[in-house]
Protein backbone atom coordinates (compact mmCIF):
# COMPACT_ATOMS: atom_id res chain seq x y z
CA UNK A 1 0.00 0.00 0.00
CA UNK A 2 1.67 3.77 -1.37
CA UNK A 3 0.34 5.95 1.78
CA UNK A 4 0.69 9.41 1.93
CA UNK A 5 -0.29 11.66 4.46
CA UNK A 6 -1.58 15.44 3.64
CA UNK A 7 -0.21 18.61 4.04
CA UNK A 8 -2.70 20.88 5.44
CA UNK A 9 -0.18 23.55 4.75
CA UNK A 10 0.09 22.09 1.03
CA UNK A 11 -2.40 20.85 -0.14
CA UNK A 12 -2.18 19.53 -3.94
CA UNK A 13 -5.98 19.86 -5.31
CA UNK A 14 -5.67 16.11 -7.04
CA UNK A 15 -4.72 14.38 -3.86
CA UNK A 16 -7.83 16.92 -2.35
CA UNK A 17 -9.97 16.21 -5.14
CA UNK A 18 -8.77 12.18 -5.19
CA UNK A 19 -9.60 12.13 -1.16
CA UNK A 20 -13.02 13.57 -1.44
CA UNK A 21 -14.11 11.51 -4.22
CA UNK A 22 -13.31 8.47 -2.37
CA UNK A 23 -15.37 9.26 0.46
CA UNK A 24 -17.96 10.70 -1.61
CA UNK A 25 -18.39 6.94 -3.36
CA UNK A 26 -18.40 5.63 0.48
CA UNK A 27 -20.94 7.64 1.83
CA UNK A 28 -23.53 6.87 -1.70
CA UNK A 29 -23.16 3.57 -0.34
CA UNK A 30 -22.52 3.05 3.44
CA UNK A 31 -24.66 6.25 4.60
CA UNK A 32 -26.90 7.63 1.96
CA UNK A 33 -28.79 9.35 4.27
CA UNK A 34 -25.71 11.39 4.72
CA UNK A 35 -25.21 15.03 3.14
CA UNK A 36 -22.53 14.92 0.61
CA UNK A 37 -18.88 15.78 1.02
CA UNK A 38 -17.18 18.76 -0.23
CA UNK A 39 -13.87 19.58 -1.16
CA UNK A 40 -14.32 23.03 1.71
CA UNK A 41 -15.32 20.48 4.25
CA UNK A 42 -12.57 18.66 3.94
CA UNK A 43 -9.67 21.08 3.74
CA UNK A 44 -11.77 22.49 7.51
CA UNK A 45 -11.26 19.30 8.84
CA UNK A 46 -7.52 19.31 7.63
CA UNK A 47 -6.41 22.34 9.09
CA UNK A 48 -8.92 22.77 12.10
CA UNK A 49 -10.61 19.88 12.93
CA UNK A 50 -14.07 19.83 15.09
CA UNK A 51 -12.45 22.02 17.65
CA UNK A 52 -8.84 23.31 16.98
CA UNK A 53 -7.42 20.07 16.61
CA UNK A 54 -6.71 18.79 13.14
CA UNK A 55 -7.41 15.47 11.65
CA UNK A 56 -4.35 13.77 10.19
CA UNK A 57 -5.33 12.48 7.11
CA UNK A 58 -3.43 10.04 4.18
CA UNK A 59 -4.17 8.91 0.97
CA UNK A 60 -3.51 5.75 -0.02
CA UNK A 61 -2.91 4.69 -3.96
CA UNK A 62 -3.03 2.07 -6.07
CA UNK A 63 -0.51 0.20 -8.95
CA UNK A 64 -1.67 2.87 -11.06
CA UNK A 65 -1.78 5.57 -9.10
CA UNK A 66 -5.21 6.31 -8.12
CA UNK A 67 -6.66 7.04 -4.50
CA UNK A 68 -8.81 4.14 -3.68
CA UNK A 69 -8.32 4.46 0.36
CA UNK A 70 -8.44 7.47 3.04
CA UNK A 71 -7.60 7.20 6.22
CA UNK A 72 -7.70 9.65 9.02
CA UNK A 73 -6.52 9.98 12.52
CA UNK A 74 -7.70 12.47 15.43
CA UNK A 75 -5.33 13.05 18.15
CA UNK A 76 -7.13 14.43 21.17
CA UNK A 77 -4.91 17.49 22.64
CA UNK A 78 -7.39 19.47 24.98
CA UNK A 79 -8.10 16.05 26.94
CA UNK A 80 -7.81 12.13 26.49
CA UNK A 81 -4.43 12.43 25.26
CA UNK A 82 -4.08 8.33 26.04
CA UNK A 83 -6.38 7.76 22.73
CA UNK A 84 -6.65 7.86 19.08
CA UNK A 85 -9.38 7.08 16.76
CA UNK A 86 -8.90 6.12 13.06
CA UNK A 87 -11.40 5.96 10.10
CA UNK A 88 -10.42 4.19 7.24
CA UNK A 89 -12.30 4.28 3.83
CA UNK A 90 -12.09 2.18 1.06
CA UNK A 91 -13.23 3.05 -2.48
CA UNK A 92 -16.42 0.50 -3.19
CA UNK A 93 -14.87 -0.31 -6.06
CA UNK A 94 -11.55 -1.69 -4.27
CA UNK A 95 -13.30 -3.55 -1.65
CA UNK A 96 -12.45 -6.88 -0.36
CA UNK A 97 -8.79 -6.87 -1.33
CA UNK A 98 -7.46 -6.19 1.76
CA UNK A 99 -7.07 -2.52 1.74
CA UNK A 100 -9.03 -1.53 4.52
CA UNK A 101 -7.38 -3.99 7.03
CA UNK A 102 -3.80 -2.10 5.55
CA UNK A 103 -5.36 1.52 6.57
CA UNK A 104 -6.62 0.22 9.45
CA UNK A 105 -3.04 -1.21 10.87
CA UNK A 106 -1.40 1.60 9.23
CA UNK A 107 -3.33 3.73 11.44
CA UNK A 108 -2.78 1.88 15.13
CA UNK A 109 1.02 2.19 14.08
CA UNK A 110 0.31 5.65 13.70
CA UNK A 111 -1.26 6.37 17.29
CA UNK A 112 1.58 4.04 18.90
CA UNK A 113 4.15 6.40 17.29
CA UNK A 114 2.14 9.08 19.28
CA UNK A 115 1.89 7.44 22.57
CA UNK A 116 -1.55 6.76 22.53
CA UNK A 117 -2.49 3.70 24.28
CA UNK A 118 -6.05 3.27 23.20
CA UNK A 119 -7.75 3.42 19.76
CA UNK A 120 -11.15 4.35 19.03
CA UNK A 121 -13.21 3.38 15.81
CA UNK A 122 -16.88 4.74 15.12
CA UNK A 123 -18.95 2.76 12.39
CA UNK A 124 -22.66 2.75 11.79
CA UNK A 125 -24.33 -0.24 12.33
CA UNK A 126 -24.04 -2.48 9.11
CA UNK A 127 -22.66 -6.43 8.78
CA UNK A 128 -19.55 -5.43 7.05
CA UNK A 129 -18.51 -2.98 9.48
CA UNK A 130 -19.26 -5.37 12.34
CA UNK A 131 -17.45 -8.15 11.01
CA UNK A 132 -14.50 -5.84 9.90
CA UNK A 133 -14.26 -4.17 13.43
CA UNK A 134 -14.31 -7.92 15.30
CA UNK A 135 -11.58 -8.82 13.02
CA UNK A 136 -9.34 -6.17 13.79
CA UNK A 137 -9.91 -6.86 17.36
CA UNK A 138 -12.15 -3.59 18.53
CA UNK A 139 -14.91 -4.06 21.41
CA UNK A 140 -18.41 -2.76 21.64
CA UNK A 141 -17.49 0.30 23.78
CA UNK A 142 -21.01 2.06 23.46
CA UNK A 143 -24.05 2.61 20.79
CA UNK A 144 -25.05 6.01 19.73
CA UNK A 145 -28.35 6.88 17.39
CA UNK A 146 -28.37 9.47 14.81
CA UNK A 147 -31.98 11.09 15.11
CA UNK A 148 -33.27 13.72 12.43
CA UNK A 149 -36.01 16.96 12.79
CA UNK A 150 -38.23 18.08 10.01
CA UNK A 151 -37.96 21.22 10.80
CA UNK A 152 -40.72 22.01 8.44
CA UNK A 153 -43.01 19.21 9.82
CA UNK A 154 -43.25 20.46 13.18
CA UNK A 155 -46.09 20.85 15.30
CA UNK A 156 -46.11 24.37 16.23
CA UNK A 157 -49.77 24.53 18.46
CA UNK A 158 -48.06 21.11 20.30
CA UNK A 159 -44.39 22.93 20.97
CA UNK A 160 -46.04 26.31 22.05
CA UNK A 161 -48.12 24.54 24.96
CA UNK A 162 -44.90 22.82 26.09
CA UNK A 163 -42.53 25.89 25.70
CA UNK A 164 -45.51 27.53 28.04
CA UNK A 165 -45.53 24.54 30.57
CA UNK A 166 -41.47 24.82 30.74
CA UNK A 167 -41.41 28.45 31.05
CA UNK A 168 -43.54 28.38 34.44
CA UNK A 169 -41.02 25.68 35.69
CA UNK A 170 -38.24 28.05 34.90
CA UNK A 171 -39.38 31.33 35.74
CA UNK A 172 -36.27 32.41 37.24
CA UNK A 173 -34.74 31.95 33.96
CA UNK A 174 -34.22 34.02 30.49
CA UNK A 175 -32.95 33.42 27.80
CA UNK A 176 -29.95 34.74 26.29
CA UNK A 177 -28.88 34.50 22.32
CA UNK A 178 -25.96 34.31 20.79
CA UNK A 179 -25.10 34.23 17.49
CA UNK A 180 -21.23 33.77 16.07
CA UNK A 181 -18.47 33.65 18.01
CA UNK A 182 -18.30 33.49 21.81
CA UNK A 183 -18.49 36.88 23.59
CA UNK A 184 -15.20 37.13 24.93
CA UNK A 185 -16.90 38.21 28.61
CA UNK A 186 -18.81 34.90 28.06
CA UNK A 187 -16.17 32.41 27.57
CA UNK A 188 -15.67 31.09 30.83
CA UNK A 189 -18.83 30.60 31.95
CA UNK A 190 -19.48 28.68 28.72
CA UNK A 191 -16.65 26.79 29.12
CA UNK A 192 -18.20 25.42 32.20
CA UNK A 193 -21.35 24.59 30.71
CA UNK A 194 -19.97 22.92 28.19
CA UNK A 195 -18.09 20.93 30.90
CA UNK A 196 -21.59 19.51 32.29
CA UNK A 197 -21.95 17.28 28.86
CA UNK A 198 -19.54 15.15 30.92
CA UNK A 199 -22.60 13.76 33.05
CA UNK A 200 -24.01 12.13 29.44
CA UNK A 201 -23.53 8.43 29.79
CA UNK A 202 -20.28 7.08 28.00
CA UNK A 203 -21.29 3.35 28.98
CA UNK A 204 -18.35 1.11 28.47
CA UNK A 205 -15.85 3.88 26.87
CA UNK A 206 -12.58 3.80 28.37
CA UNK A 207 -12.63 7.71 28.30
CA UNK A 208 -12.20 10.94 30.28
CA UNK A 209 -14.17 13.80 31.16
CA UNK A 210 -13.66 16.17 28.34
CA UNK A 211 -12.15 19.35 29.65
CA UNK A 212 -12.75 22.42 28.47
CA UNK A 213 -11.37 26.20 28.35
CA UNK A 214 -11.96 29.72 27.40
CA UNK A 215 -9.16 28.72 24.30
CA UNK A 216 -10.80 25.24 23.81
CA UNK A 217 -14.83 27.59 23.23
CA UNK A 218 -12.43 29.93 21.35
CA UNK A 219 -10.80 27.24 18.78
CA UNK A 220 -14.38 25.25 18.70
CA UNK A 221 -15.80 28.81 17.22
CA UNK A 222 -13.41 29.15 14.89
CA UNK A 223 -13.34 25.75 13.74
CA UNK A 224 -16.97 26.21 12.98
CA UNK A 225 -16.92 29.56 10.95
CA UNK A 226 -13.97 27.52 8.53
CA UNK A 227 -16.52 24.67 8.23
CA UNK A 228 -18.83 27.82 6.94
CA UNK A 229 -20.84 26.75 10.21
CA UNK A 230 -23.67 29.47 11.01
CA UNK A 231 -23.23 28.86 14.87
CA UNK A 232 -26.27 29.88 17.20
CA UNK A 233 -25.84 29.56 20.94
CA UNK A 234 -28.92 29.98 22.99
CA UNK A 235 -28.24 30.49 26.63
CA UNK A 236 -30.45 29.86 30.08
CA UNK A 237 -29.17 33.24 32.56
CA UNK A 238 -30.67 32.73 36.13
CA UNK A 239 -31.88 36.02 36.59
CA UNK A 240 -31.43 36.79 40.35
CA UNK A 241 -27.47 36.09 40.34
CA UNK A 242 -27.21 36.60 36.10
CA UNK A 243 -25.50 33.02 36.32
CA UNK A 244 -25.16 31.03 32.22
CA UNK A 245 -26.30 27.78 33.99
CA UNK A 246 -27.32 25.87 30.40
CA UNK A 247 -27.13 26.20 26.69
CA UNK A 248 -27.73 24.80 23.18
CA UNK A 249 -26.13 24.69 20.20
CA UNK A 250 -27.44 24.42 16.59
CA UNK A 251 -24.98 25.08 13.48
CA UNK A 252 -26.58 25.54 9.98
CA UNK A 253 -24.58 24.85 7.16
CA UNK A 254 -23.01 27.72 5.16
CA UNK A 255 -23.24 26.37 1.65
CA UNK A 256 -26.16 23.88 2.28
CA UNK A 257 -28.68 26.07 4.73
CA UNK A 258 -31.05 23.46 4.11
CA UNK A 259 -29.30 21.60 7.00
CA UNK A 260 -28.72 21.94 10.54
CA UNK A 261 -26.59 20.35 13.16
CA UNK A 262 -27.34 20.38 16.47
CA UNK A 263 -24.10 20.62 18.97
CA UNK A 264 -24.28 20.22 22.90
CA UNK A 265 -27.31 20.92 24.93
CA UNK A 266 -25.98 20.86 28.73
CA UNK A 267 -27.29 22.51 31.95
CA UNK A 268 -25.80 22.66 35.47
CA UNK A 269 -26.23 20.22 37.80
CA UNK A 270 -27.42 22.88 40.49
CA UNK A 271 -30.05 23.85 38.02
CA UNK A 272 -31.79 20.44 36.92
CA UNK A 273 -35.39 20.01 37.45
CA UNK A 274 -36.74 23.46 35.80
CA UNK A 275 -37.23 21.46 32.38
CA UNK A 276 -34.67 23.89 31.25
CA UNK A 277 -33.57 21.83 28.34
CA UNK A 278 -36.89 21.80 27.02
CA UNK A 279 -37.11 25.16 27.34
CA UNK A 280 -34.22 25.73 25.47
CA UNK A 281 -34.16 23.52 22.55
CA UNK A 282 -38.08 24.73 21.74
CA UNK A 283 -36.63 28.21 21.96
CA UNK A 284 -33.70 27.39 19.69
CA UNK A 285 -36.55 25.92 17.09
CA UNK A 286 -38.56 29.40 17.74
CA UNK A 287 -35.25 31.56 16.70
CA UNK A 288 -34.15 29.62 14.07
CA UNK A 289 -37.71 29.85 12.93
CA UNK A 290 -36.83 33.66 12.02
CA UNK A 291 -33.38 33.49 11.50
CA UNK A 292 -33.57 30.33 9.18
CA UNK A 293 -36.74 30.41 7.60
CA UNK A 294 -35.61 27.85 4.59
CA UNK A 295 -34.17 25.26 7.17
CA UNK A 296 -35.29 21.49 6.44
CA UNK A 297 -33.80 19.25 8.67
CA UNK A 298 -31.69 19.70 12.45
CA UNK A 299 -29.69 16.09 13.45
CA UNK A 300 -28.68 15.25 16.70
CA UNK A 301 -26.49 12.10 17.93
CA UNK A 302 -27.07 10.12 21.57
CA UNK A 303 -25.86 7.98 23.16
CA UNK A 304 -28.33 5.09 23.54
CA UNK A 305 -28.65 5.00 26.94
CA UNK A 306 -29.16 8.57 27.00
CA UNK A 307 -32.74 8.30 28.18
CA UNK A 308 -33.42 11.98 29.38
CA UNK A 309 -32.27 13.75 26.06
CA UNK A 310 -33.67 11.02 23.76
CA UNK A 311 -37.42 11.68 25.93
CA UNK A 312 -36.53 15.18 25.34
CA UNK A 313 -35.85 14.88 21.03
CA UNK A 314 -38.72 12.65 20.90
CA UNK A 315 -40.92 15.11 22.11
CA UNK A 316 -39.54 17.60 19.39
CA UNK A 317 -40.10 15.64 16.41
CA UNK A 318 -36.81 14.07 16.46
CA UNK A 319 -36.76 10.38 14.65
CA UNK A 320 -34.49 7.74 14.41
CA UNK A 321 -32.31 7.70 11.21
CA UNK A 322 -29.30 5.37 11.93
CA UNK A 323 -27.35 3.74 14.42
CA UNK A 324 -23.87 4.01 15.02
CA UNK A 325 -21.45 1.65 17.55
CA UNK A 326 -18.08 2.80 19.22
CA UNK A 327 -15.49 -0.09 19.11
CA UNK A 328 -12.28 0.49 20.91
CA UNK A 329 -9.04 -1.52 21.81
CA UNK A 330 -6.24 -1.10 24.24
CA UNK A 331 -2.31 -1.15 22.33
Amino acid sequence: MDLTWLDPDHLDPRDVAEAVGVLEAARQVDTPHEPSQTVALFIADLRHGWDGTPSLVGVARNARGRVTGVLEIQLPAWDNTHLGTVWPTVDPAARRRGLGTALFEAGLDRIRAEGRSLVLAFAHDQPATTGFAKAMGLDRASEEVQRRQDVRGLDWERLDREYAAAAERATDYELVRVSGPTPEEMLPDVARMTAAINDAPIDDLAVEDEVFTPERIRAFDAARAAHGRRAYRLIARHRDTGELVGHTMVGVDGERPWLGSQYDTSVLRAHRGHRLGLFLKIGMLRWLAAEEPQLHTIDTWNAASNDHMIAVNELLGYRVIARSTAWQKRL
